[in-house]
């Protein structure tokens, strides 16, 4: 295979892994692909996905403002690539970003419910604005090709410079907005990347990758596509880039320098290292190969210059958003292999799209020659196989859908099935401090979880109710199941009658009449109760009615348990206003106190709960 269908053939392994985790992702929630924890809510979705991802984007506003405000005529051929490149990077944010939030499908609330004093929300509505004009701007490009739309083609042209300077203003608003959004965490953020000025660091580190990722885009497509590289033009761009990334350098160490906080360059931390390698891989070292013109325009150094800036702004992104936070929050995260794959998957389909477009459209002033050989050729059969796949671009097509479906298998094999499925513990220690038995209820065996003081609750509880309001329901001949065998799934409904085992000759072995009558319809509603035969199988007194036979996730479960009688006691005793706070049930490990009675429990030897400063429980 060529270049471009090698490239092609890993994009698609790598959107088929990440297209199995994304499903489980949206499946079974946020818990099971990462391992973020409520100390480190931000990870490499955040940081990367949308930190970095709106930043690398930052080359459509760039170019488009040095040809057409600011009449570089030279630079005409990067304009086209550099906005669909922009395009692409904003619809990628857009889709990383569903990823990581909680309710994905609420996403939209930030058009309607406004919120003018959170900086998200001004970089949400610039964001989805901006996208909307860089598609404006690039549709011209595709419509070119269709001459029944070429009156909408013309309208757009007539356009054009309006929508430029309003995607400049759009992209100077959000791009700065992003470094406000971490103006709110001084005591969170380490002091060598906290700064009052981070809008403008911010902003200034988005042109200069927005010169690089041209430069970076224009190299390697025209390697890929085997056309030769203006390495002039290139080398004025970086140019350019030099003048801003020693702007950034000058203004990034005296903020630093200003604040006192020169002296934690080199005190030895692993943040001092970590600013360190950072500044020498995003300014240092490019600064010398861009200021240099010798240098500037052969090619190895513009492919070393541009890829370093790009990988060092994208560390400086992952930095701030979450990497320095560590140090304060004591907490511990690497992102998951799934985490990475969502990552790498949405990068890889943005690429592949590009490419469509640039092998379809007149992206570039001229499209590149055709890499598959002439469709009219006689079969070439494969030498080992004898399986002839079709004609050049069917045959690459069925391929690139075996990479797919193969990674899209592989991709949900690995995925561990604890990380799905609930299976929960309860360790149950006597806690002679709390006056009864505590349990800690770790419904996914991640180490976090809910300090269940059992004891207070029963004798509360029967105010009001009786045990079956928690206890409603066994498996037959069982007295206390656990609640994870009926909500066997962590963030999914499950089905607890299980038909198929009922019917199954290694099941029960039960003929269809023996639960629907002779004559009738076989479904639920005309179907034997299951009380009809297991008359254990619901607790005296349970107030709970069965209408289907499926069971609420264990998150629901729990959930719906707890939060509708701690709303009810909070609604009646201001004292208890907080009791339906998530933080009144919710730790990060065993609750202050419990530590050495849950350590000295029957606790798997992958639970090792953080130690916690002593703090009230309700």
């Amino acid at each position: 295979m060529d270049r471009v269908q090698t490239t092609k053939t890993i994009l698609w392994l790598i959107v088929g892994l990440a297209a199995a985790v994304g499903i489980t992702r949206f499946l079974f929630g946020l818990g099971v692909t990462t391992n973020l924890t409520d100390a480190t809510p931000w990870g490499i979705w955040i940081g990367f996905d949308v930190l970095s991802g709106v930043a690398l984007a930052a080359g459509g506003f760039v170019l488009t403002a040095l040809f057409y405000v600011m009449k570089r005529e030279e630079f005409h051929g990067f304009v086209k690539p550099a906005v669909l490149t922009a395009f692409l990077g904003y619809v990628a944010v857009v889709i990383g970003l569903l990823f990581d939030l909680g309710l994905p499908w609420n996403i939209w609330h930030m058009i309607i419910f406004w919120n003018p004093h959170s900086p998200l929300f001004e970089v949400g509505w610039c964001v989805m604005l901006y996208s909307t004009v860089l598609l404006l701007e690039f549709s011209p490009v595709p419509l070119e090709e269709q001459s029944r739309y070429a009156k909408i083609r013309n309208i757009l042209m007539k356009f054009r410079l309006p929508l430029v300077f309003l995607g400049i203003m759009l992209s100077t608003l959000h791009q700065s907005s992003l470094g406000s959004l971490f103006l709110i965490m001084p005591y969170t953020l380490h002091p060598l990347w906290y700064s009052a000025i981070l809008p403008i660091i911010f902003f200034i580190s988005a042109v200069v990758l927005g010169f690089s990722m041209v430069m970076f885009e224009s190299l390697i497509s025209h390697w890929l596509y085997r056309k030769e590289s203006n390495h002039e033009r290139i080398g004025k761009l970086a140019g350019y880039a030099s003048w801003v990334l020693g702007v950034y350098l000058i203004v990034r160490l005296a903020e630093i320098a200003i604040a006192g906080e020169f002296g934690l360059i080199f005190n030895g931390t692993w943040e001092s290292w970590l600013f360190i390698s950072e500044i020498l891989i995003s300014t240092i070292i490019p600064l010398i190969l861009f200021a240099s013109p010798r240098l500037r325009v052969q090619s190895k150094w513009l492919w070393i210059g541009s890829i370093m800036v790009v990988l060092g702004m994208v560390y400086n992104r992952i930095n701030v958003g979450g990497l320095t936070m560590l140090r304060t929050t004591g907490d511990g995260y690497f992102p998951s292999w799934m985490e990475i794959s969502i990552s790498l998957g949405v990068v890889s389909a943005a690429v592949l799209v590009f490419m469509f477009f640039i092998e379809r459209f007149r992206v570039w002033d001229h499209r590149p020659e055709d890499h598959q050989k002439d469709p009219d050729a006689l079969p070439e059969f494969d030498r080992a196989s004898g399986v002839w796949l079709g004609t050049p671009a069917i045959a690459a097509r069925t391929k690139y859908s075996l990479a797919f479906v193969i990674a899209f298998a592989i991709g949900f094999a690995a995925i561990p099935g604890k990380e799905i499925h609930s299976e929960g513990i309860d360790i149950i220690p006597v806690s002679p401090s709390r006056g009864g038995d505590t349990l800690f209820v770790d419904g996914n065996l991640n180490g976090y979880g809910v300090a269940f003081d059992h004891k207070k609750h029963e004798t509360n509880a029967k105010e009001k109710q009786d045990c079956a309001t928690c206890h409603h329901m066994n498996l037959p001949a069982d007295k206390n199941s656990g609640c994870w065998q009926c909500h066997e799934s962590m963030f999914a409904p499950a089905d607890i009658f299980k038909h198929d085992w009922h019917n199954s000759p290694m099941g029960a072995n039960i003929a269809c009449v023996g639960c629907h009558p002779a004559g009738q319809i076989r479904q639920a509603e005309t179907a034997k109760k299951c009380t009809d035969c297991h008359k254990d199988l619901t607790a005296a007194g349970t107030t709970i009615v069965f209408d289907t036979y499926m069971a609420p996730s264990y998150a629901d479960a729990m959930h719906r348990a707890c939060i509708g009688c701690h709303r009810e006691k909070a609604a009646a005793d201001p004292e208890k206003a907080k009791l339906a706070d998530c933080g009144s049930c919710h730790y990060q490990a065993p609750p202050a106190g419990m530590e050495e009675l849950f350590r000295n429990a029957a606790v798997p030897p992958a639970l090792k709960p953080v130690i916690l400063p002593e703090e009230k429980t309700q």
